[in-house]
């Protein structure tokens, strides 16, 4: 099958605040796709936006982080253009970031770029060059912008949202500060910071503590063991047994008994620890 005729005259413009990277890449764009002529290399997002305008490149190389205008927002800004050009983004975002570009048709670059990674960009930006100008044309520029917006602008929205997500900053997750608990008919309020160990036992769960003269005391909540872990900071709590949690700072010592049975020890309790969970201690 014959490979569709590619357009003429195929132009980009190259934008990112590292000079090193701006020449790296027009080099490496002149080995892997020879025909494309790169009309300009700012180091800004406000010279890359009056150079597109200037010039209506077909492509534009945006790094995601740079001065004046960012290329987010640079890129919102071009789908306003009576012809905007194809966007690649360059970006230094870790592997996680990358699947919410690999979701959508926009592509991307990952710093630092690579050759084989960037000539897979290329094929890609070639076909839609020629679907792009395979379309019918009635005649109007203003038909070929909406073949344009209608290739790039639902994807590019999407691809905004998701990275606008991942570029905020993580939210500390909201650990529990206090157990409701009972004795008898009355209910406590223990703060996490007393906590030693929770101990499952038939239905319910044992919160154990330190009362007043020092002494072991046991209350009974009624949260499963599996929902309490996922309240507790994974840091301070260990499930050391499938019955067993132990707040970290509160285990005295571990040692293995005659039988080679791991066991921590908490204000003279021995707790078991499975075998699936020893490898918590290594190392301690």
């Amino acid at each position: 099958m014959a490979r569709a005729e590619q357009p003429k005259n195929v132009t980009a413009i190259i934008a990112d605040d590292e000079a090193l990277l701006r020449r790296h890449l027009d080099k490496t764009l002149a080995e892997v796709w020879p025909e494309l002529d790169i009309v300009s290399c700012v180091d800004n997002g406000l010279n890359a936006l009056q150079d597109i305008e200037t010039l209506n490149p077909d492509i534009a190389f945006l790094d995601i982080r740079m001065p004046e205008i960012d290329g987010m927002k640079l890129a919102q800004k071009l789908q306003a253009l009576p012809s905007p050009p194809l966007v690649v983004f360059i970006t230094a975002y870790d592997e996680y970031a990358v699947k919410a570009f690999e979701q959508n048709a926009v592509d991307y670059l990952l710093k630092p770029i690579n050759e084989a990674r960037l000539s897979a960009t290329c094929e890609k930006l070639q076909s839609r060059l020629v679907s792009l100008h395979s379309a019918p044309i009635k005649g109007s520029q203003q038909n070929e912008s909406l073949s344009a917006s209608a290739i790039q602008t639902p994807d590019l929205a999407a691809l905004m949202e998701q990275i606008q997500q991942l570029s905020q900053p993580a939210q500390t997750p909201q650990y529990l500060n206090w157990v409701k608990a009972n004795v008898g008919d009355d209910l406590h309020l223990i703060s996490i910071d007393d906590v030693l160990f929770f101990k499952a036992e038939d239905k319910y769960v044992s919160v154990f503590k330190k009362d007043e003269n020092g002494k072991l005391q046991e209350f009974i909540i009624r949260t499963s063991l599996k929902e309490l872990l996922s309240q507790l900071n994974p840091d301070e709590f260990w499930q050391i047994h499938r019955s067993t949690v132990v707040k970290v700072s509160s285990i005295q010592k571990v040692k293995k008994d005659f039988s080679g049975q791991m066991l921590v020890h908490i204000e003279g309790r021995k707790l078991p620890v499975s075998r699936s969970s020893q490898t918590l201690f290594k190392g301690m």
